[in-house]
């Protein structure tokens, strides 16, 4: 039987950037992932930094965002000199692009909810956003200019993030699929992979999607299912984007090599991960409105992920009520911008027992809270 200080189920960027900070800290870590670490929503995602927000119910985790967004710099110098490796990371901003009709009225609501949140936007013109990209179409009447926004490769990053976490001692297994957590005396010891038991003082689930279907109990922590994402890849030899375009409809990412990601859908499809026509027909019409030159760009590839969505739509993430079970998951559209306070905040909870930031909203207990107090109100009712 393997034993460890710390196993993560689940080889996501969140998995792998919480065993890097662990394995600083001297802990033996283990990451178990169900496939190839790194392959699915965090191979999927378009790769944008956005602290903001466009759910009425995302801005408590905005604080969080922010707190996240800063700390971007530091972690990814960290895994590039730790690994050798590139992840192509930018702060480059962002255009919010509006069309017609009631362009103007949109684009001064999300400059204010962005400036109520604490986070910088400046309405300018089409004429200005074109300055800025000159690929941007006529269908743009006006925008907002994010400059606190970047983009990262998550493909380059994922592979940076585990050759790093190799380089320092963490133990990485794929094809690894985690049946259960082990529970003694109400205490969390370990896991069952594969029929066997692996040892741990400290079980962390980082699994996304895939973290309600763990035995154990964890549904009750992390109700989580997917949606899935559609995404293309696409190359035009005469654009060339600096920062990230995006709309209501869509967005464009570009890469450095030239290629551009456009995005994405939001579809309750269960765990199929394919792509569609209709999927696809919506990311492409939204692309070419952003990037009239991109209707005669070539196609590299098209691709698909399943984001871990949870009911409120914010991640979970905390200690549970079983001693030496945390969760890190329902990341939802915010995995790749989430993963370094995600990381820091788990390390916190591993080695001291408290988090140095107030997180109760995301607390994994939330959901039995909800279930009791939604218990008792029907009981009350029943008695009126």
């Amino acid at each position: 039987m393997s034993t460890f200080d710390v196993a993560i189920i689940g080889g996501g960027l969140i998995g792998v950037s919480s065993a890097l900070e662990l394995a600083a800290h001297n802990l033996r870590v283990v990451v178990l992932d169900r496939q190839q670490p790194g392959r699915e929503s965090s191979w999927a995602a378009a790769g944008m930094l956005a602290p903001g927000t466009d759910m009425p119910e995302g801005d408590v985790l905005v604080p969080l965002a922010r707190e996240s967004f800063a700390l971007y710099p530091e972690f990814v110098a960290a895994i590039e000199q730790a690994s050798g490796q590139s992840s192509s990371f930018e702060l480059e901003g962002t255009l919010e692009i509006f069309v017609a009709p009631s362009a103007e009225t949109a684009r001064n609501k999300f400059v204010a909810e962005r400036h109520r949140s604490g986070l910088k936007a400046e309405p300018i013109t089409a004429e200005s956003a074109r300055r800025m990209e000159p690929a941007l179409g006529a269908a743009a009447e006006v925008a907002a200019w994010v400059p606190e926004e970047g983009i990262v490769d998550p493909r380059s990053l994922m592979d940076a993030a585990l050759a790093a976490a190799r380089n320092r001692g963490v133990e990485s297994r794929s094809d690894c699929r985690v049946e259960s957590v082990q529970l003694e005396r109400g205490r969390c010891t370990g896991v069952v992979a594969g029929g066997n038991k692996i040892s741990a003082s400290h079980v962390v689930v980082t699994a996304g999607c895939f973290s309600a279907g763990i035995d154990g109990g964890i549904a009750q922590y992390a109700p989580t299912k997917p949606v899935r994402g559609q995404m293309v890849s696409l190359r035009h030899r005469d654009t060339r984007l600096t920062r990230t375009l995006r709309s209501e409809n869509g967005y464009v990412v570009p890469r450095r090599d030239g290629r551009i990601m456009a995005g994405s859908t939001l579809e309750d499809a269960g765990f199929e991960k394919n792509v569609t026509p209709a999927g696809l027909l919506r990311i492409l019409a939204a692309a070419v409105e952003l990037v009239p030159s991109l209707a005669a760009a070539e196609i590299l590839e098209t691709w698909s992920g399943l984001r871990p969505g949870t009911p409120d739509h914010l991640p979970i993430l905390g200690p549970t009520d079983i001693e030496g079970l945390v969760i890190a998951t329902g990341h939802y559209r915010n995995g790749i911008l989430l993963a370094p306070v995600t990381a820091k905040l788990v390390r916190e909870w591993i080695t001291t027992g408290r988090a140095s930031l107030n997180v109760e909203a995301f607390s994994p207990l939330r959901f039995q809270r909800a279930g009791a107090e939604s218990t008792h109100a029907a009981h009350k009712a029943a008695q009126l």
